[in-house]
C-alpha cells in the first residue's frame, strides 16, 4: 500500500470527485456565519446546513470540500489519549437532491481501492440493519462479500438530530491487522479493541422526522459523507494515531526539540508533547479566521488553548514563549490548503505571542497562591477546592476555571463547581444591582408595576421630529404625581413621542414638550425595559398633569448631528474591518451630537498610517453619497443578506437594517441621515486601547470635524505670527528656531562650564581647615540641583578630607547639597543630619547619606542662613 502525506491526500480526494462532477469549495471559516446554532465549526456539513434545508441555493448539486473543525467537549481527554483532537480536518462529498446510494458508495470504493491502492482484504463496511439496498449495492454492485458487511443498529448506523431530515449510514472500516487486536477469535468489526477502526461515514439522508417521531420519504434525497484527513492518513502512512502523521509530527517535533526532550519515553512529558501540538494547531487555525482571545464565546475557547498549551510548555522545563515560533511551523505544513495563513502570518504570530505573555504575567503568582493551598487542603485531609478559590484565581489572576480543574486532577482532587458558580452568580447579581441603581431604574418596578405594565410608549422619531401627544405620568421626587409645577424637575411618560431614548449607544434627544400654558424643557430621554420613554426635564413654566394633550418636539439640529455620527460609526466599522482584518467587531459605541466614539476588537495600537488609511476609507464613502436606507425584515432574513449583528445583542423577530449604499448593511436601532453626503467628513482625533484586545477611536464628523480644522487652523496662524512667518512656512521656520536654541544652549553650556571650572580654584581657596577636614560652603546661583552635586564631586577629589555645602537659588528654586569625603565620614560627619537642620532655614526640607545629601526649599531669601547652618553643624560634628 503507497504511503501519502496529508496534504497528498487532501488534494487526491478533491481532486477525484471533482472528476466525478462535484464543485471543489474551499474550506469555510471556524467562525460560523448566521448560525447561532453552534460556537464554531464542527463537522463538515456544518456551513453546508441551508443546502440541505432548502434555505439557500447551492452553487452545484455536487459539491466536495475539506473542512477546518473544532471540536472542544472532549477537551480534557487531549494529551492523554493518543487518539482526541481539538483540532481537525474532514473531507466530504456532498449530494444535494443529485446522485444517491448507489454512487456514494462506488465512489468511495473507487476512491479507496483504485485511487489510494487499500488492499480490498482489509476493507469491511456496517449499514442500518433495515437498509437492504445499501446492502445489495456493496454486495452485488461493488461485489463485496456477505460476510464483509454487518447490519448494525440506529445507535450506529443511523443519523437524525431532532426533527427534520436524516437517515441510515453506512460506515467503511480498515483492519489493521490482528497485531493492533484484542486477539480474540470473536475479534471483529464493532470490537473495542483497536484492530478495526472506522474511516468513512457515508450518511444516506432519504427521510423527514416528525414531532410525533414518524418519519416520512423525503421529497430531496442528499447524500452527506464524513472522513477525518488525519484519520485515512493513520491508515494510509500505517502510524498507529494522528499525532505521529506527517505534517502533525513535525508540529510535535518541533515541541520536543524547543523543550529538549523525546517523544514516547516518559507519559507525563508525552500528553504536554500531545496538548500543545493539537492546540497550536487549532489556535492558529482560530486566529487566522479572526478570532480574538477573550473571556466568552468563541473567544474563550482560542483563550482556553492558547493557556492550556502555554501551561504544559512550563510542564516541560520551557522557561521563554514559545508558541509563536511553533504557529511558524504550523503555517508552514498547512499553507498550502490555506494560503490565507501565509498572508496572514505575522498577524497570527502576534495574537498568540500577545496572549501568551498575558498568560505568563499572572499563572506565576496565581501557580503559588494555588499549590500553596493545595498543599494546606492535603494535611488537612480535604480533596476539594474550594469555590471560593476557584472563583479567586478566575478573577484576580486570569485562570480559566478548566485549568484550575485540570490542576485538581493531577493533585487527585477535584473543585467545587457549584461554590464556584455562586461565586459567579453573586458578581453578576453585584453588577446588575449597580447597572439599575446607575440607570435609575431601581423605582421603576415600583412605580411602573400592576396594571401600568401594559402602558408603553409609541416612537415616532423615524419619521417626524413633531408629535401630538397626551400625558401618562410624572414623576417627581421619585414618586407618581398628578402635576407638576414650574421650577419641578421631572420625567414625563408619553404616549407617543419623537424623542429617541438612549439607546444602541446613542444618547436620548433633546427639545420641548408645549401645552396650553406650559412649557418644559427635555434634557434627556431614556426608556424602560417594558418601552416607557421617559422624558427628564425641568418645567420652565405652567403647570402640566396626566391626560394633558402636549406637543412634543424635538431639537432637530442636535438630532442632525447624532444621526451624521452614527451613520459614520457604520462607515467606520467597515472600513476597520477592510483594513485592519475581518476580527475586527464592535463592542461598543457612543454616538452624540458633537462627536462619536466606536470601541473595537482588535490586539495592538493602530499605526499613523492605519489611522490616515481608515480615515481616508471613511471620507471616501462619504463623499461617494451613497443612499442610506432602511428596510424591517424578519431577522433570520436580514442575517441571511448578511447584515453585520453585534455579538451577544438581543433582536427581536423583526429587525431595522440600515444600509449605506452596497457598502454597509447592519442591525440597527438608532436615527441616521438619508445619503452618506451629510455626513461631511470625517476627523479621527484619538486611538487607544481600553480592555485586553479592545481599541477605542474617537472622531467627530460635519460641523464637529469643521470646528476642530478651524480651531486647528486658528492655532497654526497664531504660532505663524509669534515666528514671524506664514502658516505655510511655519514648519520650516519652528524647525530653525528649535536648531538654534539647541546650538545657544550648547553654547551656554560650554561657557558654564567655562565659567565653572574657573571658579573652582577661586573656591577651593575659601576652603577652611577644621580639625585637619577641609569644609568649604558657597552659593553658586547659576547653577542647578544636577551642576550643584557635579560642582560638589569636582571639589572634594581636589581637596582631599573634606565636607563640601553648596547652595543655590537657580530659577528661583532653593537647592542645597552637602557631601563629604570618606575620611570626613570616618570622622563623625553626617551630611543627611547637616541638611536636615540646614534646610529648614530655606522653608524646606530634606535628607539623605553620611556622604551625600541634598534639600530644597521654597525661601530663597533664607539661603545665606541655611549656608551657615550646616558650616555649624559641620564643626560641631567634628569636634
Amino acid at each position: 500500500m503507497q504511503k501519502f502525506g496529508l496534504n497528498e491526500l487532501r488534494e487526491k480526494y478533491l481532486s477525484f470527485f471533482e472528476s466525478k462532477g462535484h464543485l471543489r469549495l474551499p474550506s469555510f471559516s471556524l467562525v460560523p456565519e448566521n448560525d447561532p446554532s453552534v460556537l464554531l465549526i464542527n463537522a463538515g456539513m456544518t456551513p453546508l446546513k441551508p443546502y440541505f434545508t432548502g434555505q439557500k441555493i447551492p452553487p452545484s448539486r455536487r459539491v466536495t470540500t475539506c473542512q477546518k473543525c473544532i471540536r472542544t467537549p472532549d477537551i480534557d481527554n487531549v494529551g492523554k489519549t493518543s487518539r482526541h483532537a481539538t483540532f481537525f480536518e474532514m473531507l466530504g462529498n456532498f449530494s444535494f437532491g443529485d446522485y444517491f446510494k448507489k454512487e456514494a458508495i462506488t465512489w468511495a470504493w473507487e476512491f479507496f481501492t483504485e485511487v489510494l491502492g487499500i488492499p480490498e482484504e482489509r476493507l469491511y463496511v456496517s449499514v442500518y440493519f433495515e437498509d437492504d439496498e445499501a446492502f445489495d449495492i456493496w454486495n452485488k454492485v461493488v461485489g463485496l462479500p456477505k460476510e464483509k458487511i454487518f447490519r448494525m443498529g440506529k445507535e450506529d448506523n443511523f443519523w437524525e438530530h431532532g426533527t427534520g431530515p436524516c437517515g441510515p449510514c453506512s460506515e467503511i472500516y480498515f483492519d489493521r491487522g490482528k497485531d493492533k487486536g484484542c486477539g480474540k477469535e470473536t475479534c471483529t468489526v464493532g470490537c473495542d479493541c483497536d484492530r478495526f477502526i472506522e474511516v468513512w461515514n457515508l450518511v444516506f439522508s432519504q427521510f423527514d422526522r416528525q414531532e410525533d417521531g414518524t418519519y416520512l420519504p423525503l421529497k430531496q434525497k442528499n447524500i452527506d459523507t464524513g472522513m477525518g484527513l488525519e484519520r485515512l492518513a493513520c491508515v494510509v502512512q500505517g502510524v498507529d494515531n494522528i499525532f505521529e502523521v506527517d505534517t502533525v509530527r513535525t508540529v510535535l517535533d518541533h515541541v520536543c526539540r524547543i523543550a529538549g526532550v523525546r517523544y514516547g519515553e516518559d507519559y507525563k512529558k508525552d500528553v504536554s508533547i500531545r496538548v500543545i501540538t493539537d492546540h497550536i494547531r487549532g489556535s492558529s487555525m482560530l486566529v487566522s479566521d479572526g478570532v480574538l482571545p477573550s473571556n466568552e464565546g468563541r473567544g474563550y475557547v482560542l483563550r482556553r488553548l492558547i493557556r492550556r498549551a502555554a501551561r504544559h510548555g512550563r510542564l516541560l522545563g520551557i522557561k521563554d514563549a514559545f508558541l509563536s515560533e511553533l504557529a511558524e511551523t504550523v503555517i508552514n505544513v498547512s499553507m498550502g490548503a490555506y494560503p490565507h495563513m501565509d498572508e496572514k502570518r505575522d498577524y497570527i504570530k502576534k495574537v498568540i505571542s500577545i496572549e501568551e505573555e498575558k498568560f505568563y504575567n499572572t499563572i506565576d503568582q496565581g501557580m503559588n497562591i494555588l499549590e500553596e493551598y493545595v498543599d494546606e487542603l492535603k494535611r488537612q485531609g480535604s480533596d476539594t477546592i474550594s469555590g471560593s478559590m476557584v472563583f479567586k484565581l478566575h478573577d484576580t489572576y486570569g485562570f480559566p476555571v478548566d485549568l484550575t480543574r485540570e490542576i485538581a486532577q493531577e493533585h487527585s482532587m477535584k473543585i467545587d463547581e457549584n461554590g464556584f458558580h455562586e461565586e459567579m452568580r453573586k458578581q453578576k447579581e453585584k453588577a446588575r444591582e449597580a447597572r439599575l441603581k446607575k440607570e435609575n431604574s431601581a423605582w421603576e418596578k415600583d412605580l411602573f408595576s400592576g396594571g401600568y405594565k401594559s402602558v408603553v410608549t409609541e416612537f415616532t422619531g423615524y419619521n417626524e421630529y413633531e408629535t401630538e401627544a397626551t400625558v401618562r405620568f410624572i414623576v417627581f421626587d421619585g414618586k407618581l404625581v398628578e402635576n407638576a409645577q414650574m421650577d419641578d424637575e421631572v420625567a414625563v411618560v408619553l404616549d407617543r413621542t419623537p424623542f429617541y431614548a438612549e439607546s444602541g449607544g446613542q444618547v436620548g434627544d433633546t427639545g420641548v414638550i408645549t401645552g396650553d400654558n406650559f412649557k418644559m424643557t427635555v434634557n434627556d430621554c431614556k426608556k424602560t425595559s417594558d418601552g416607557k420613554y421617559l422624558h427628564y426635564g425641568k418645567i420652565e413654566s405652567g403647570m402640566v398633569q396626566v391626560n394633558d394633550r402636549v406637543i412634543a418636539k424635538v431639537d432637530i439640529e442636535r438630532r442632525k448631528c447624532t444621526a451624521r455620527n452614527h451613520t459614520t460609526t457604520h462607515i467606520l466599522h467597515r472600513a476597520l474591518k477592510k483594513i485592519l482584518g475581518d476580527h475586527v467587531h464592535q463592542a461598543g459605541s457612543l454616538v452624540a451630537p458633537d462627536r462619536l466614539r466606536f470601541d473595537f476588537t482588535h490586539f495592538s495600537p493602530l499605526t499613523e498610517e492605519q489611522i490616515e488609511a481608515v480615515e481616508s476609507e471613511v471620507n471616501s464613502v462619504i463623499l461617494s453619497n451613497y443612499p442610506v436606507t432602511v428596510r424591517e425584515m424578519p431577522l433570520e432574513e436580514a442575517k441571511k443578506a448578511g447584515a453585520t449583528a453585534l455579538f451577544g445583542e438581543k433582536y427581536g423577530d423583526i429587525v431595522r437594517v440600515v444600509s449605506v449604499g452596497d457598502y454597509s448593511m447592519e442591525l440597527c436601532g438608532g436615527t441616521h441621515i438619508s445619503s452618506s453626503g451629510e455626513a461631511g467628513l470625517i476627523k479621527i482625533i484619538g486611538e487607544s486601547g481600553i480592555a485586553s484586545g479592545v481599541r477605542r477611536i474617537e472622531a467627530l464628523t460635519g460641523t464637529g470635524a469643521i470646528s476642530w480644522y478651524k480651531n486647528k487652523e486658528r492655532t497654526l496662524r497664531k504660532v505663524a505670527e509669534i515666528v514671524k512667518s506664514t502658516p505655510d512656512d511655519t514648519p520650516f521656520k519652528v524647525n530653525n528656531l528649535v536648531e538654534e536654541i539647541k546650538n545657544l544652549q550648547k553654547e551656554l553650556n560650554s561657557i558654564k562650564d567655562k565659567l565653572a571650572n574657573q571658579s573652582v580654584n577661586d573656591l577651593l581657596n575659601k576652603a577652611e581647615d577644621v580639625s585637619g577636614v577641609k569644609v568649604l560652603a558657597a552659593r553658586l546661583d547659576q547653577l542647578d540641583m544636577t551642576a550643584l552635586r557635579n560642582m560638589a564631586d569636582t571639589l572634594k577629589n581636589k581637596l582631599g578630607a573634606s565636607v563640601v555645602v553648596l547652595a543655590s537659588g537657580f530659577d528661583g528654586k532653593v537647592s542645597l547639597v552637602v557631601s563629604a569625603t570618606k575620611d570626613a565620614v570616618s570622622r563623625g560627619i553626617h551630611c543627611g543630619k547637616i541638611i536636615s537642620e540646614a534646610a529648614k532655614a530655606a522653608g524646606g526640607g530634606g535628607g539623605g547619606r553620611p556622604d551625600m545629601a541634598q534639600a530644597g526649599g521654597k525661601d530663597v531669601n533664607g539661603i545665606d542662613n541655611a549656608v551657615k547652618i550646616a558650616v555649624a553643624k559641620i564643626k560641631e560634628q567634628l569636634g
